[in-house]
C-alpha cells in the first residue's frame, strides 16, 4: 500500500512539473479569453470550464479568435473536439492588414475537417492560395482524426520548415517562406444554412514553446517544398533529387539527341525555359528527355505559361518509335485552356490542363487553375502496381491505371492506337515538350518508388 501511494505521489509530481515547465507557455488559462482578440466575424467564442467553445452563428463570414502576440518560431500543442461534422481550423504564421482586404485574416492554417475528404491537419493558405498540402498527399494519416472525441494536434514552425501531427501521427510537411511569423488563431467557419447554427468545436491544453525548440525527428512523409530549386533535409532522407538545379542543363539532353539542344531553350534566373518560335510541335529546339529512365516515382515539377501557350511533361518516353515531332509517351497537358484551340479537340475535354493528353480529362476543379502567368505545381505519381495519379496546385486531377482493360480501351480511340504497347513500357524518359510557345520550368524534381 505504501509503495502504491509513493508511485501515485511521483505521477502527480512528475505531472505538475511537466505542466509547469518553463520551456511550455499555456496560451489559455482555462477562465477567460485574457491574451485573445476576435477578428474578421463574429461567431461566438466563450470559455467554458476549462475549454474554448467556438459556435458558428449564421450570416456571419470566416471568425477567428487570435492572440495578441505574434510567433515565428515555434511547438505549438493542443487538443480538439468536434460535436458535429463542422469544418474549422487552427491558424498560424496568418496575419490581419488593413491594406491586404480589408484586414481578412490569411495565411497558413491547420485544417479541421470532418467530411469525407478527410484533411483535417493538412495545410491551407486561408484567403490567400488555397490548398499548400491536401491529405491526398498522404493517405494514411486520413484515419487518425476521432470525430466526437479529442484529437491531440501538434505544429511545428521551425525556420521555413512547417510540419503538422495529429493524435501521434505526422500528418504534413510544408517548406515555405511568405510569412515567417504572425498570430496564432481558433476558426469558426461561415456557414451556409440555418439549421447549421448553434454548432460547436471546443480547445484545450493549448501551449505554445518558443525557446530550445527539438524538432520530431524526420520521417518518410512527403514534403511540399515551394522554395525555387532546393531539397529540405527531409526531402533529402526521403532520396528526393533534383532533374533542374536551376543552373544548368545537366541530365537532360535532347529527344532523339546525344546532346542538348543549341538552340530553342535557355536557363536564366533559375528556370527552365521553352523559347516561343512558331507554336508548332517541336520545330525549334525540340523535346528535351532525362538522361536516366525511370519506372515508378513521384514527379513534381512547376510551370509557368503565356497566354495561348501549349506544352507537355510526358513520362514513359522511350524513343523506340523513332517518330516525326514530339517524342511519344504518356502526357501531363499544360495548356491555356482559355486560348489555345486543343483544349476544345479531343474527347470530354481530354486535352485540357491536367489531363492524360487524349486519354483522360481532368476534373473540373476551378480553384485548381491558376492566373496565366503564375507559377503552377504539377505532380505525377506512377506507383509500382501501375496506378497512376495527376495533380495540380494541390488537387488531385485524376487517377488511373495501366495495363487495365479500360487504359487499353482508352488507347485504343486515342491518337495513340497504332503505337504498339503505348504507354506501357517498364521504365522511359521524363520529357518537356517544345510546342512553340514561351513556357518556363523550375523545381523539377524526382522520388523513384519501390
Amino acid at each position: 500500500m505504501k509503495k502504491r501511494l509513493l508511485l501515485a505521489c511521483a505521477i502527480v509530481l512528475s505531472a505538475s512539473a511537466f505542466a509547469q515547465s518553463p520551456q511550455w507557455q499555456s496560451l489559455f488559462n482555462g477562465k477567460d479569453l485574457k491574451g485573445w482578440r476576435p477578428l474578421n466575424g463574429h461567431a461566438k467564442f466563450e470559455a467554458v470550464n476549462g475549454e474554448i467553445v467556438g459556435t458558428t452563428v449564421s450570416g456571419e463570414p470566416n471568425s477567428f479568435l487570435a492572440t495578441e502576440k505574434d510567433y515565428g518560431d515555434f511547438i505549438l500543442e493542443f487538443e480538439f473536439k468536434l460535436d458535429s461534422v463542422m469544418n474549422s481550423g487552427v491558424q498560424f504564421r496568418s496575419e490581419s492588414k488593413p491594406e491586404y482586404n480589408n484586414g481578412r485574416v490569411h495565411g497558413y492554417q491547420f485544417e479541421i475537417d470532418p467530411s469525407p475528404r478527410a484533411w483535417t491537419a493538412g495545410i491551407y493558405d486561408e484567403a490567400r492560395r488555397d490548398w499548400l498540402y491536401p491529405l491526398d498527399y498522404n493517405p494514411a494519416a486520413k484515419a487518425a482524426f476521432k470525430l466526437g472525441k479529442w484529437n491531440k494536434c501538434r505544429i511545428e514552425c521551425i525556420g521555413n520548415s512547417m510540419r503538422t501531427f495529429i493524435n501521434g501521427m505526422a500528418a504534413a510537411s510544408l517548406v515555405d517562406d511568405m510569412t515567417p511569423k504572425g498570430f496564432i488563431a481558433l476558426q469558426v467557419h461561415a456557414i451556409g444554412k440555418q439549421e447549421k447554427a448553434g454548432k460547436q468545436i471546443r480547445w484545450r491544453n493549448i501551449r505554445i514553446q518558443t525557446k530550445n525548440l527539438k524538432p520530431t525527428p524526420y520521417d518518410n512523409t512527403f514534403v511540399v517544398n515551394l522554395l525555387p530549386n532546393t531539397l529540405s533535409e527531409q526531402e533529402k532522407k526521403n532520396h528526393v533529387v533534383l532533374l533542374f538545379d536551376g543552373k544548368t542543363t545537366n541530365g537532360w539532353r535532347g529527344a532523339y539527341k546525344d546532346k542538348f539542344p543549341e538552340k530553342g531553350w535557355e536557363v536564366k534566373d533559375g528556370t527552365l525555359n521553352v523559347l516561343g518560335s512558331n507554336g508548332k510541335e517541336s520545330t525549334n529546339g525540340g523535346d528535351i528527355i532525362t538522361t536516366k529512365e525511370y519506372s515508378a516515382f513521384v514527379l513534381q515539377f512547376e510551370f509557368k505559361i503565356t497566354e495561348g501557350a501549349n506544352s507537355g511533361v510526358k513520362y514513359f518516353v522511350t524513343e523506340k518509335e523513332n517518330n516525326t515531332g514530339s517524342a511519344i509517351g504518356l502526357e501531363y497537358q499544360i495548356l491555356d485552356d482559355a486560348k489555345h484551340p486543343d483544349a476544345k479537340m479531343g474527347t470530354d475535354g481530354n486535352r485540357t490542363l491536367a489531363s492524360l493528353y487524349d486519354l483522360i480529362p481532368s476534373i473540373k476543379e476551378p480553384r485548381a487553375r491558376r492566373k496565366i502567368g503564375e507559377w503552377n505545381r504539377g505532380m505525377v505519381i506512377v506507383y509500382p502496381d501501375g496506378r497512376v495519379e495527376h495533380y495540380l496546385n494541390g488537387w488531385k486531377m485524376l487517377d488511373y491505371k495501366r495495363g487495365t482493360q479500360y487504359f487499353y480501351a482508352l488507347v485504343a480511340r486515342s491518337k495513340y492506337a497504332h503505337w504498339p504497347n503505348f504507354g506501357m513500357a517498364p521504365e522511359g524518359h521524363i520529357l518537356l515538350q517544345d510546342h512553340g510557345n514561351d513556357v518556363s520550368f523550375r523545381s523539377i524534381k524526382i522520388q523513384e518508388l519501390k
